[in-house]
């Protein structure tokens, strides 16, 4: 990781992980855009119930 990514928010540093993850397994972005909604809901459901 570069030092001005180590310097970056969690929530950067988190996304670039997850995008390099995607991008390994060659999976359709379509299905990736799905997937990512329904983990967006659920974190949603998870952050309200808090």
């Amino acid at each position: 990781m570069s030092n001005s990514l180590n310097q970056a928010p969690e929530h950067i540093k988190l996304a670039v992980d997850l995008i390099m993850i995607l991008e390994q397994h060659d999976i359709a972005p379509e299905d990736i855009l799905k997937a990512l909604e329904i983990v967006k809901d659920d974190f949603e459901k998870k952050l309200a119930a808090n």
